[in-house]
C-alpha cells in the first residue's frame, strides 16, 4: 500500500496552478485554505509581488499558521481572511474582483455545497476561473466516505445552473479529479 504523508504526496499543486492559468499580477483565493498553504504559497510565487493571494478559512489557527509562514518567507502578498463560506456575503473580499477561485477537497466537508459555491463564483470576475478538485467517487484506503464524496457530474451540473461553464475536468492524481470552470 501506499504510504501518503499529506497534501503534496496527493496533489501536484504547482501543475494545477499552471493548469487553471495562475500568472503574475492575479488576485487569487484558496477557498478553505488549510493551514499548510499547500495551494497558497505556489500561487503567491506565481503571481509576483504585484499579485494577491487570499487564504480563507473557518478555522482562525489555519489562518494564523499561514500568516505566520507568510511573515517568515517575506511574502506580503498573501492575506488571510477569515470566512464561513457556507454564508452568502460573509467572505470580506470584493464580489467580482478575483482572476481565480480554488476550492480544494473541501465540498465534500459540506452538506451546503451549492452555498459554498454561490459564495465563490460571488468573488470570481466575469471570465474568471474557479478550479475545483475533490475526491473521485471510487473507494479508496483513504479519504472521506464514498458517500461524503462529490460526484463530478453533479457538481458539472451545479455549476453550469449558477453561471459556470465547464471548460475541461481532468485526473488531478490517484484518488482525485479536477474541474475547471469559467464564470459567465
Amino acid at each position: 500500500m501506499m504510504k501518503v504523508t499529506g497534501g503534496s504526496a496527493l496533489l501536484d499543486a504547482e501543475s494545477l496552478l499552471k493548469r487553471v492559468g495562475i500568472k503574475e499580477k492575479m488576485k487569487v483565493a484558496d477557498f478553505g485554505s488549510g493551514a499548510y498553504g499547500h495551494f497558497i504559497f505556489p500561487a503567491a510565487q506565481m503571481v509576483g509581488s504585484r499579485g494577491a493571494i487570499y487564504a480563507v478559512d473557518i478555522l482562525r489557527p489555519a489562518l494564523e499558521a499561514i500568516g505566520k509562514k507568510a511573515k517568515q518567507e517575506n511574502l506580503s502578498n498573501i492575506s488571510t481572511v477569515w470566512s464561513d463560506l457556507e454564508v452568502f456575503k460573509a467572505t470580506k473580499i470584493e464580489a467580482e474582483s478575483l482572476d481565480v477561485g480554488l476550492l480544494i477537497n473541501n465540498l465534500y466537508l459540506s452538506r451546503k455545497r451549492a452555498e459554498i459555491l454561490r459564495e465563490c463564483i460571488r468573488m470570481i470576475k466575469k471570465g474568471g476561473k474557479l478550479l475545483i478538485v475533490e475526491w473521485e467517487d471510487t473507494s479508496s484506503p483513504f479519504g472521506p466516505p464514498p458517500e461524503e464524496r462529490v460526484k463530478l457530474d453533479l457538481l458539472k451540473k451545479a455549476g453550469e445552473k449558477l453561471g459556470l461553464k465547464s471548460e475541461e475536468s481532468f485526473s488531478a492524481g490517484q484518488f482525485h479529479y479536477a474541474i475547471i470552470f469559467t464564470k459567465l
